[in-house]
Parts: structure tokens; sequence; C-alpha cells
């Protein structure tokens, strides 16, 4: 299950990206927006971070007008690894090296087939552990260190 979000000014690329997805037969979770009224981008980026962070979404796309804001608010749960990606090298780099677990995107920095692109290669991406999880793992060191305060 893929877990899906967008705020108003990522709305029309959320609803590509859905269709998309759906016709690769993954399954999808649609937190919203559903339309172009002004929404708040940190309550949409919880809602899917949340979602990813209790196992019920393997994954998420979250999108607003440049990605920045909502990756923001989905990186302050813990155990969410947003990433924000302008091209697939960084997409295929967040999950090689990084194991994201959201990725995040543009609709006013990218148009529908770049982000058909990066949102294939984030997904078709594994991690590849090793050296890697070790760098994982100390991000979620830190990240437990300020849990704790």
């Amino acid at each position: 299950m893929i877990g899906i979000g967008s705020d108003h000014a990522g709305y029309r690329l959320k609803e590509e990206i859905v269709k998309h997805l759906e016709s690769r037969g993954f399954s999808v979770r649609d937190f919203g927006t559903c339309g172009p009224d002004p929404v708040d981008y940190p309550d949409i980026g919880l809602a899917v971070a949340e979602a990813v962070a209790r196992g019920e979404c393997e994954k998420g796309i979250i999108i607003c007008g440049t990605g920045i804001g909502i990756s923001i608010s989905a990186n302050k749960v813990p155990g969410i690894r947003a990433a924000l990606c302008t091209d697939s090298y960084m997409a295929k780099m967040s999950r090689l090296h990084n194991d994201a677990n959201i990725l995040a995107i543009g609709e006013r920095v990218l148009g529908p087939g770049a982000a058909l692109d990066i949102v294939d290669t984030w997904l078709d991406t594994e991690f590849l552990g090793g050296r890697h999880k070790n760098r994982v793992d100390k991000i979620t060191a830190i990240e437990n260190r300020y849990l704790k305060k």
C-alpha cells in the first residue's frame, strides 16, 4: 500500500500519480486533498507520515508546490525518512543509500513526465543495506536521542 497526499499546490500532480500507480498495480491510500481549495501542507504531510510510521502504508508520496514544506513536516514524525527529489538520480540514491520511506516532490518544480519517472525510479529501487544500514541506524539513533528529552 502506497500512501499519497498533497496540498492544493500539488493536487493535480497527485491525481496523475494516483492513476499511474494504480495502472502499475499498486494499492493506493489517498490522504487528500480532494480538490484545489487551499489546505495546509503540514496536515497532509503528517497524515501520510503517520500512516507510514505505523506500518499502515509501506511507503508514501507527498506533494506540495515545491516539496520543501511537506517534506519538512513529514520528517518530524519518528521513523520517517522523507526525501525531496527533483530528478531520478536523487530518487534512486534516496532509496539505495538512505532507505527513504517517503518521496516528496513539487508540482511547481516538475512536469508530470519527470515526476512519474522519479516515482517509478523511487519505487523500483531497493535499499542496499550493508554500510548504508549502519548510516541509517545512526540517523535513527539521533532521532531516538532527541525523543528521550
